[in-house]
């Protein structure tokens, strides 16, 4: 049987995509405990949004290419072995940073963040639902989330593409009868939930809009396009995206609007666009011009997962623990540390779980149902 493709420098990308979002997270924790910060400058807001779109398409990307590297091996696609790959993969430190989250972080001093206290009384049986039901970002819209889970929010978005992308690829010509299914119990969920809670206009209205902000389904379809074009080899169109004129004027005008803190809104993101390039061409074009292969790099990308999830709880541990025993500790060398520490802590933390925790359940799932 051929060899399954191998693409390189996607732990890069993943690592690329874990220092937007913990940068974004940093300072922004550092708003909110009234630490010196640059939160307010349009591209630390914006940085991690842009890392989770980052992997919203590279996971597009790698399920898209799996999903039809199988079917075209096998002739079906398994949706029974696709979902336990995932929730060996996902479910296991989800769950763990969701019940540390409400029973064990809020009686720890040190991981005191404002807003805890209300988050945990009000609405706490409905908001744990949801995240036992592996809907955090309809837990993050409507009742709101601990800040040290938060960030699970991405998480419910892409077990909800894994809910429909399956199907796509195993009946494409019932595509859109499915498609629409799956937006009308989208929409749905939604719309019980606010039916439930109730808000005025002002705020349904506001928490509409962000559930579609974050709902970046389009995001990960449009990997997902990415993976059509290099499985079916759509050299015509690859060979314009590899061209090396193209990826020097592609990645300065990426360059610039990231730094200048330029952000688009509407259904079609203008940075997934880049980021589907950017992965196109370290992924797959041999003559790229951006190398991502280095063991910094690979270990990052390789713990990315924990990373995303842990990092949060070390950026207040680690700010607190400054407060308290450092209280008149401030300037460059604070800033410097806080940083260093941070980044230090969560690739520990991070390390520790994929070695002990999540690597023996990876093998497992490989061993019964493959990759």
């Amino acid at each position: 049987m051929e060899k399954r493709r191998y693409f390189p420098n996607l732990n890069g990308v993943r690592c690329i995509a874990a220092v937007l979002v913990i940068f974004h997270h940093l300072e922004q924790a550092k708003h909110a405990l009234g630490i010196a910060n640059i939160y307010e400058l349009p591209i630390v807001q914006h940085a991690g949004r842009l890392g989770v779109g980052l992997f919203f398409v590279l996971s597009g990307f790698l399920i898209t290419y799996l999903l039809l590297d199988e079917k075209g091996r096998f002739g079906n696609v398994d949706a029974k072995k696709f979902y336990l790959r995932r929730v060996f993969r996902i479910w296991p430190i989800y769950f763990l940073i969701i019940g540390l989250s409400f029973f064990v972080f809020p009686h720890i001093d040190l991981l005191d963040y404002p807003g805890i206290d209300e988050k945990l009384a009000t609405d706490a049986a409905e908001r744990l639902l949801l995240l036992l039901l592996v809907f955090p970002n309809y837990a993050f819209v409507l009742y709101d989330l601990p800040y040290w889970c938060a960030q699970t929010w991405s998480i419910g978005v892409e077990e909800q593409f894994y809910y429909l992308w399956p199907w796509l690829i195993k009946y494409p010509r019932r595509s859109i009868p499915i498609l629409i299914l799956f937006l009308t119990l989208s929409a749905a969920l939604l719309y019980f939930g606010l039916e439930l809670i109730d808000p005025a206009e002002e705020i349904r209205n506001s928490m509409i809009s962000t559930f579609l902000g974050q709902f970046r389904i389009q995001t990960m379809a449009l990997g997902g396009l990415c993976a059509w074009l290099v499985y079916t080899n759509k050299n015509s169109v690859l060979d314009i995206i590899f061209r090396k004129d193209i990826q020097i004027v592609a990645y300065t005008l990426l360059l610039i609007l990231f730094f200048s803190g330029v952000h688009f809104f509407g259904f079609l993101e203008v940075y997934a666009l880049f980021f589907a390039f950017f992965i196109l061409n370290v992924s797959c074009n041999p003559k790229s011009i951006v190398s991502l292969q280095n063991p910094v790099m690979e270990h990052f990308g390789k713990t990315s997962y924990g990373l995303y999830l842990y990092h949060v709880v070390i950026i207040v541990l680690i700010i607190n623990i400054f407060n308290k025993y450092l209280p008149d500790w401030s300037g460059t060398s604070y800033q410097i540390a806080l940083y260093i520490l941070t980044f230090a802590g969560s690739i520990a933390i991070a390390s520790l779980s994929f070695t002990y925790f999540e690597q023996p359940l990876l093998r497992f799932k490989d061993k019964k149902f493959g990759r």
